[in-house]
């Protein structure tokens, strides 16, 4: 490397690959996202209230017990109904924001049937989560209805790893086809890293991400026994070359040796303990708001559309701190790439890919309150000071 080599120049070099019309379109996608959080929850409140007002929940539990009290079934039996309820409501929104709008900025090329039938699938499989974390919720209320919100929290950190634990082997290949890595170098080198690394190197994967997203994309998904190591063919599609590779796949086996889905469930539970508490005191007062007739208190499940708004408020005014926390592990991924595979090109020319759906140079308080990644600016940048300092290093030797 040159010794005149300048940080700045090269992460604006890297920057000045998509043209200004490209940034511009980028830009549109990313602000018009943040817009899709207030009306998202606007959305989730009006179609909760919708439910409490029609009275149908309470119908339904009163038809479960109406012979005698069965607390269980009637959680089954309510919450079931009001996801499935809530979800066709909301159906025409999903439509909008999670098809209609991916596919006009070229960010899909899913037909709306397939866009549809998948999203059938994983409205049924949340039904089900959904069904078994409120009953365990519920449960809590009754049996510890003054500190239920506290251990609802601990509910939650264990319930999410459950999930990451099994959605490896049981939920993801229900959307996708996973195909195991060709022999030949993306296979031979991603093994070798993951050998060196500590990560599981038999479940190494290539999956058709293409099918829903034209997102450049990997993961290092699952714990314990379920780990595996999977990059989308969008990558290969969008010409990633084996420094891409690593740069890329050291990042998300970052995640893994860092423990980071941990993290992110430890924040879930903390969220959610804040959550519960505040549902524990803001209960009476919302369902009063609603209007909604022959709830008989927070223990009711018929009243869970009344959490339900209670949360939308919360996980809305909350964003800013989850998406911190996870912007904090993404910054540490980035630098075990950087430390562990030293690849600072490959990743910068990985991380300019992902600018169509991830505005490159945000404000700094755009980039607090809304990116769950850091900016790929400060990204890119970050690898071209790590370039520097190992050329510096590298001289000293």
């Amino acid at each position: 490397m040159a010794q005149g080599f300048d940080p700045a120049a090269a992460t604006a070099a890297y920057l000045a690959q998509l043209s200004p019309e490209a940034h511009a379109k980028a830009t549109a996608y990313t602000q018009g996202g943040h817009w899709l959080l207030l009306w998202g929850a606007v959305v989730a409140i009006l179609v909760a209230w919708l439910v409490l007002k029609s009275g149908v929940l309470v119908r339904i539990r009163e038809k479960v017990e109406s012979r005698r009290a069965r607390p269980w079934l009637a959680v089954f039996a309510v919450v079931a109904a009001d996801s499935l309820i809530e979800t066709l409501l909301s159906l025409p929104w999903s439509v909008y924001s999670d098809w209609w709008r991916e596919t006009a900025y070229g960010l899909t090329s899913q037909a709306f049937g397939g866009w549809l039938a998948e999203f059938v699938l994983m409205a049924v499989i949340s039904t089900v989560l959904v069904v078994l974390l409120v009953a365990g919720l519920y449960a809590l209320m009754r049996r510890a209805p003054r500190t239920w919100w506290a251990w609802g929290g601990g509910l939650v950190a264990v319930f999410f790893v459950i999930v990451m634990v099994l959605a490896p082997v049981f939920i993801q290949p229900l959307l996708n086809d996973y195909q195991e890595a060709p022999p030949g170098p993306v296979r031979d080198t991603v093994v070798a890293m993951a050998q060196a690394n500590g990560v599981p190197s038999d479940k190494i994967y290539i999956y058709d991400g293409s099918k829903q997203s034209n997102r450049y994309t990997a993961n290092v998904s699952g714990m314990f026994g379920t780990a595996r190591i999977a990059m989308s063919d969008v990558m290969f599609n969008k010409g990633a070359d084996i420094a891409e590779v690593r740069g890329v796949v050291g990042h998300e086996m970052g995640h893994y040796v860092h423990f980071h889905a941990l993290w992110i469930a430890g924040t879930y539970g903390l969220l959610a303990l804040m959550g519960f508490f505040l549902v524990d005191r803001l209960f009476p007062r919302v369902l009063r708001l609603t209007g909604a007739k022959g709830i008989q208190g927070l223990s009711d499940p018929a009243g869970f559309p009344v959490i339900g708004i209670i949360l939308a408020g919360l996980s809305l005014v909350s964003t800013p701190l989850f998406v911190t926390v996870i912007r904090q592990a993404e910054v540490d991924a980035d630098r075990y790439s950087l430390e562990h595979v030293n690849e600072p090109d490959g990743l910068a020319k990985a991380l300019v890919k992902t600018i169509e759906y991830r505005a490159a140079t945000p404000s700094k308080l755009e980039e607090i309150l809304f990116y769950d990644h850091p900016a790929v600016g400060n990204r890119v940048r970050m690898a071209m000071d790590w370039k520097a300092a190992q050329a510096k290093t590298d001289a000293v030797r």
